[in-house]
């Protein structure tokens, strides 16, 4: 029984049900807009997936403080290579046009042909691909909405299992006088 309508694993299942959100929106964009995701876009749902794949874990886990934390903390770091590789995109969209190197091979291609780690390097330093911007909210583009949502989610995930109690016992008579009044 919970005294509090919000409890380590609802905030959890929040974020967790925020991250598929992102996702889900992410898939509309590229499926129903037609935008097709630069490198970094994927390595930024990457990252989405992982925070959201954390979040559910510990909902469903809904361990004591010590495991709680572990969770906040991976949580956190899911969340901020997300930022960084947000914060990168929106560096190389910031750069005048034709100073950043043209496109390469595709994403898949360098997976087949490359060892994981040059082709991380590769996506990181950016492509011609990933300064243009060609979806914008409120002025802000993409990965500054991917940025914001992480930063926001990482902060949630520090909430929920720093500071939020993993459940709330209610006094054995509290729970007596509950069930005789509704009789």
């Amino acid at each position: 029984m919970t005294n509090s309508p919000l409890t380590r694993r609802r905030a959890n299942l929040l974020g967790f049900l925020a991250c598929a959100g992102l996702m889900g929106y992410a898939l509309y964009a590229q499926y129903g807009l037609g935008l097709e995701p630069c490198p970094l876009c994927v390595f930024q749902r990457v990252a989405v997936i992982a925070t959201g794949a954390m979040f559910l874990f510990a909902a469903a886990f809904n361990p004591e403080r010590g495991g709680a934390r572990i969770f906040g903390v991976l949580i956190d770091l899911a969340a901020l290579a997300g930022i960084l590789v947000a914060v990168r995109h929106l560096w190389i969209q910031a750069q005048p046009p034709g100073t950043v190197a043209e496109c390469g091979a595709s994403l898949d291609y360098m997976l087949d042909v490359l060892p994981v780690t040059e082709v991380v390097t590769k996506v990181l330093t950016g492509a011609g691909e990933c300064g243009k911007i060609d979806w914008q909210l409120f002025g802000f583009s993409m990965p500054a909405w991917v940025l914001i949502a992480l930063a926001a989610l990482g902060a949630w995930g520090l909430y929920a299992n720093f500071a939020l109690p993993r459940q709330r016992e209610v006094p054995a008579g509290s729970q007596q006088s509950a069930v005789s009044s509704r009789q």
